[in-house]
């Protein structure tokens, strides 16, 4: 591997470990329960509840889907494969495109439908996948594979 496509894989790693970090705050907090409650006053908190758990499970799938696009292109990277930085950078694409769709989308209530908090946590990924995919493009060579 050149210095440039160790720096990334590095980035990459960074990467991941954001998005676990960013997938884990929703459970460590309260903050869905207080901004579902905020924007829907008159829920019970049952409802709260159901909207919270409903978040969760998107999330935690959101969450491991990341983890394996970051799993799956760090390989590619490391083993050498032609298509890496393609997928690294597709990949990335995504990534930013559902973090941005986490942090803008507003709800009935007018709000945004997650707390802002976590619609920024969730966008904190992107910033090693816009590392890595420089450091890949920059003077690309043909991978081996």
């Amino acid at each position: 591997m050149k210095p440039n496509e160790r720096r990334a894989v590095a980035a990459m790693y960074v990467g991941l470990g954001l998005t676990l970090v960013a997938a884990a705050v929703p459970y460590t907090t309260q903050l869905l329960a207080d901004h579902v409650r905020a924007g829907y006053p008159a829920y019970t908190q049952e409802r709260i509840d159901a909207a919270v758990t409903t978040y969760l499970v998107l999330l935690s799938v959101v969450g491991a889907l990341g983890v394996a696009a970051w799993l799956w292109t760090t390989w590619a990277v490391r083993t050498g494969r032609r298509w890496a930085r393609p997928a690294v950078t597709v990949m990335s694409v995504l990534g930013v495109s559902v973090g941005l769709v986490g942090l803008l989308t507003r709800d009935t209530s007018g709000d945004t439908g997650l707390p802002p908090v976590l619609g920024w946590a969730g966008m904190a990924p992107w910033l090693a996948a816009l590392l890595a995919v420089a450091l890949l493009w920059r003077n690309p060579r043909p991978m081996s594979r």
